[in-house]
């Protein structure tokens, strides 16, 4: 499918919204408007869901998990605000909305209203995840819930959450019968998503190799100015 030159704008346009939607970092704004401090300045010093509940508690970090996921499933959604787009099924279709998703995700790393410093990318690969393959995710959420009720640690069960998913995603790929153009596209994604996850978390793989890892406290208490 040939696209106008309309296409091509309006599709460079989404690509601008989705990195400002994945951009707007509601960690902080959470921290600064209701706590009158910087989570980035405590804990860890990530600006994710799993400092604000070590830093803030459970009613802070929900509302903060939720929004970052949605900024990671509306990205992929603004491919349905198109005028046109090819075919659903085709690696074009398939690939612009990988595209708006990872951009969203870039945007949270490095955010543009927080000083391109962000968090690394769970709970919004998370919300791509669904837009894009929500079989994979329900099965990497599951994986990654089951870990860190065991172990306790958030890193290792994001990581492993990520590989299930790829591994989800891959072989229902495979099990489909008949050509599909958007196979490859997918397969892609699948392979680009726990690899994300591997380059944000490199540094609590040495902590998690050297044993010094911090476990996650469900019952942290919010901190003060």
């Amino acid at each position: 499918m040939n696209w106008s030159k309309f296409t091509e704008v309006a599709f460079l346009e989404a690509a601008g919204v989705a990195y400002l939607l994945g951009s707007l970092p509601f960690s902080i704004w959470m921290g600064k408007w209701f706590y009158g401090i910087d989570v980035r300045e405590h804990g860890s010093g990530n600006a994710g869901t799993t400092n604000v509940l070590r830093v803030f508690g459970f009613k802070a970090a929900l509302p903060v998990l939720l929004l970052d996921i949605a900024k990671g499933f509306m990205a992929v959604r603004l491919i349905n605000f198109l005028d046109e787009s090819p075919d659903s099924h085709s690696s074009t279709f398939i690939g612009m909305k990988i595209a708006l998703g990872l951009l969203a995700v870039l945007g949270h790393i490095y955010p543009i209203f927080a000083g391109f410093r962000g968090g690394k990318g769970v709970a919004t690969i998370f919300g791509v995840v669904l837009a894009m393959h929500w079989g994979g995710g329900l099965a990497g959420l599951l994986v990654f819930v089951a870990m860190v009720l065991w172990k306790k640690y958030v890193s290792l069960g994001s990581m492993l959450g990520a590989l299930s998913f790829a591994a989800f995603a891959i072989i229902g790929e495979l099990l489909k019968f008949g050509s599909d153009e958007g196979r490859i596209a997918m397969f892609v994604f699948a392979t680009i998503v726990p690899l994300i996850l591997v380059i944000t978390h490199r540094k609590n793989i040495q902590r998690l190799l050297k044993g010094t890892e911090n476990k996650i406290n469900f019952r942290a208490k919010p901190q003060k100015a």
